[in-house]
């Protein structure tokens, strides 16, 4: 592990404020979220218990990503990002895939059970050649590689007329779901629109139909002009925390420029989300000691393109609360921590110069 934990604002800065107990609704996810206060936590009591651990090695040769070690992933690779010496990001398909590439997309019904052939794509995006990096300590250059193989692969995966949703999303540590420690995030395409996020875009086209405006861009302008909950800015993205975020620290990332579909990114803007993930998430590690988290890209559906209504942008969780008896019983969640105060908190973490490139 790596050490050098810290380097935020006292929590003394930042007192728990005794409002009473409210609910918010975000009005991109239509959730409604209690945010309780009487019994909210000061930021810095989210910050997981640093514990003894074994210092993760540079390299293991038992460890099918790591370098020398590619035949561990037998005929596999898809996708391999180079230099004249060596690789700097691998794309192979997943040992056990959830989903197939081979055959059609076949939906069969009889009266209320309905099913779908298994078809779509899994794939594994190896990160980086170095098997202790997390992405917070990596080199900007090194996280805009990824981003340009996230890119590569959305572009040629959305041609096949049979996938319908790309998702593209990284687990961090064991409680994120991890398996394998040496870095990497996935891809995974299906046949089908997830009920959660056409829903999401019903709720856009019928924002866009009764005012004429995007909600993400609406929602991007109203949180520039609070600033409470604003995280980080760059050139071409703004990273802040949710008026009514579903859980602690739950970030945000969306582009400035209006954009619908991930694969619309522009090299400028890549090397600049490489910049704004890089801060984000060394906030977390030096700030919340190192949490697991989770983050996925969330964009159009593939049968669209370009539309007035719809924003792609990126969702952090670090999973620093539990969901509990409440949340599985209403499909409501309860943030014990207010994200004014948590934004608040991410400001602050000072990230250490060595690690600022």
């Amino acid at each position: 592990m790596h050490g050098g934990f810290g380097g935020a604002i006292p929590c003394s800065l930042f007192p728990v404020p005794f409002y009473m107990t409210e609910l918010r609704q975000n009005l991109i996810t239509r959730d409604w979220v209690i945010i309780a206060t009487e019994r909210a936590k000061r930021p810095d009591e989210f910050t997981k218990t640093e514990t003894q651990l074994i210092p993760t090695p540079e390299y293991r040769s038992n460890c099918p990503f790591c370098p020398g070690n590619e035949l561990l992933t037998g005929g596999r690779e898809i996708l391999r990002l180079s230099d004249d010496l060596n690789w700097k990001v691998r794309v192979v398909s997943n040992k056990y895939p959830a989903l197939s590439p081979e055959g059609e997309r076949v939906r069969e019904t009889d009266g209320i059970f309905h099913s779908l052939s298994g078809f779509g794509f899994h794939e594994v995006v190896i990160e980086h050649p170095r098997h202790d990096l997390t992405m917070a300590l990596m080199e900007i250059k090194d996280i805009a590689n990824i981003i340009r193989v996230y890119r590569q692969r959305y572009i040629h995966i959305r041609k096949d007329a049979r996938v319908e949703t790309i998702i593209i999303f990284k687990n961090h540590g064991q409680g994120a779901g991890t398996s394998l420690e040496h870095p990497h995030s996935q891809i995974a395409a299906i046949p089908i629109v997830p009920y959660q996020w056409r829903d999401r875009v019903r709720e856009a086209i019928r924002h866009y139909d009764d005012t004429g405006e995007c909600i993400f861009c609406r929602t991007l302008k109203e949180e520039l002009e609070a600033q409470e909950r604003i995280v980080f800015t760059s050139e071409h993205f703004v990273a802040f925390i949710p008026y009514a975020a579903l859980s602690p620290f739950h970030t945000w990332i969306f582009p400035r420029r209006h954009s619908s579909s991930f694969d619309e990114i522009t090299d400028v803007e890549i090397l600049d989300l490489a910049k704004t993930l890089k801060n984000v998430l060394a906030k977390f590690y030096y700030g919340l000691n190192n949490p697991d988290y989770n983050y996925t890209i969330r964009s159009i559906p593939t049968a669209e393109q370009r539309t007035d209504y719809s924003h792609w942008y990126i969702a952090l969780i670090p999973r620093v609360s539990l969901s509990a008896g409440f949340e599985l019983g209403s499909g409501m969640y309860i943030n014990t921590a207010l994200p004014e105060e948590s934004a608040a908190f991410l400001r602050s973490v000072k990230i250490p110069p060595d690690n600022c490139y």
